[in-house]
């Protein structure tokens, strides 16, 4: 499959990364010749300098026979002529990032129907979307729902005071509909059985029943964390734009402050009760005046990552709860997390996620990139042809790198063990370490 990815900047940079590790043939167009030499001195990519909106480059040797477009330059309308005319060119499938609300407003079909862009990618929304659900459970460092929502896997931190720590696996007893999919220690990833254990400030990850990981998290964690009822959000740009309502309709106290005043205007005539404050968010006196010590969370989404970085540091120094924190590059993810930020979000990371699942669509439903890209959670439909179906898990030759975490049929989630048997049709939960997701993906979708 080739794939042409519009924009060199920073996104395009990391989804074409995973692009390639996934063994497709990457083209990548942009008008900066510095950004392609960027690109092109650590990918395994064809670069080309030029206008990705040109007719003539579109009906190209180089992009003839094409079979997807990813359009993700920074300017919304550059992302739609380019899927525009990449249908008209015979390229069948478009994906096209977009920000601005006044195309995000748009029902999909519109967007589908009349600017031929098969999958709108909003980094910003999805991240939004992503810090809401985090907010609305308490003690998640992330949370990922699969199935409809039928099945949700939570990372969270064990206490040293936690009643799981130094124990067993298999001496800890957890409800039938939760297991534990996977263990982060020392940033080692541990697809864990009944002989490991759990230690004091390992990342554990359980997958189950939505309701029963709720009681599992406060269990897990001895500070835990109270429903949030009071955020501050420091940063009224896209990101925080989108999250603001949300938390607001969730029935939390918001308020926002930013150092911009057209953001501050535009935000204040989307909430209905929130505060919000024009000011900087490192001024540790405003901070303290507008009662960040009786912040539940606090939320920093400026574009800024260090900034970000120092407004939560500050935060939680001067009393608040949570500190959750947005960044671009995913190697901010692991050193802002080791100096005390309890949760930290990569836009970049998540709106890769979405082209991956895209991508790979067929029998793969979602996927979600688990610590910094080095595992991943799978929901995948298995197909009649599937090795794993008809067989129990033990005889069915699943490879070691893929754990089965919980399959879904007949609109019932069920955890399953050795003897479990997978039918055609069930949608089907993995954990499986990244640099063997092609390998899993071809097991499970089984002969041609």
């Amino acid at each position: 499959m080739r794939i042409i990815v519009i924009g060199a900047g920073h996104l395009g940079y990391i989804v074409s990364d995973f692009l390639v590790n996934e063994g497709y043939d990457v083209v990548v167009v942009d008008s900066d010749g510095e950004k392609l030499e960027a690109i092109r001195n650590d990918l395994d990519v064809l670069t080309i300098q030029a206008d990705g909106t040109s007719p003539s480059f579109m009906r190209s040797r180089d992009v003839a026979g094409s079979d997807l477009l990813v359009a993700v330059t920074a300017m919304d309308e550059v992302n739609i002529i380019a899927c525009i005319l990449a249908k008209k060119n015979g390229i069948p499938h478009t994906i096209a990032r977009i920000r601005d609300p006044k195309f995000l407003s748009e029902p999909v079909d519109y967007i589908k129907e009349n600017f031929d862009i098969d999958l709108v990618l909003s980094p910003e929304l999805i991240t939004a979307r992503e810090i809401s659900r985090l907010v609305m459970t308490p003690s998640a460092i992330n949370v990922e729902d699969f199935a409809g929502g039928k099945v949700r896997l939570l990372e969270t931190k064990i206490s040293p005071r936690s009643p799981m720590a130094h124990r067993a696996l298999k001496d800890i007893t957890l409800p039938p509909s939760v297991l534990i999919a996977l263990i982060l220690r020392d940033h080692h990833m541990i697809i864990p059985h009944g002989s490991d254990r759990i230690l004091p400030l390992d990342n554990v990850y359980f997958l189950g029943n939505p309701d029963s990981l709720t009681k599992i998290s406060a269990h897990s964690n001895a500070k835990y964390q109270k429903r949030t009822q009071n955020a501050l959000i420091i940063g009224a740009g896209r990101t925080g734009q989108a999250l603001a309502p949300m938390l607001e309709k969730q029935g939390i106290s918001v308020k926002v402050i930013d150092n911009n005043e057209d953001h501050c205007q535009e935000m204040a005539g989307k909430l209905k009760k929130g505060m919000v404050l024009l000011g900087d968010g490192t001024d540790i006196d405003l901070l303290t005046q507008e009662g960040v010590s009786e912040a539940d969370t606090v939320i920093c989404t400026t574009k800024d990552e260090r900034l970000n970085l120092m407004m939560a540091l500050l935060s939680k120094h001067l009393g608040a709860g949570q500190t959750i924190v947005r960044v671009t590059r995913t190697e901010y993810i692991s050193i802002m997390q080791q100096v005390g930020i309890d949760i930290v979000l990569s836009t970049r990371l998540l709106a890769a996620a979405e082209v991956l699942g895209f991508v790979r669509s067929g029998n793969v439903v979602s996927v979600s990139l688990l610590e910094g890209a080095r595992a991943e959670a799978l929901e995948i439909v298995i197909p009649e042809s599937s090795r794993a179906a008809g067989v129990p898990l033990m005889k069915a030759g699943i490879p070691r790198s893929c754990l089965v975490g919980a399959y879904v049929r007949d609109g019932k989630a069920s955890i399953p063990d050795g003897r479990s048997v997978l039918a055609a049709g069930d949608n089907v939960i993995l954990i499986v370490e990244t640099d063997h997701v092609q390998d899993v993906i071809s097991y499970f979708k089984g002969r041609d």
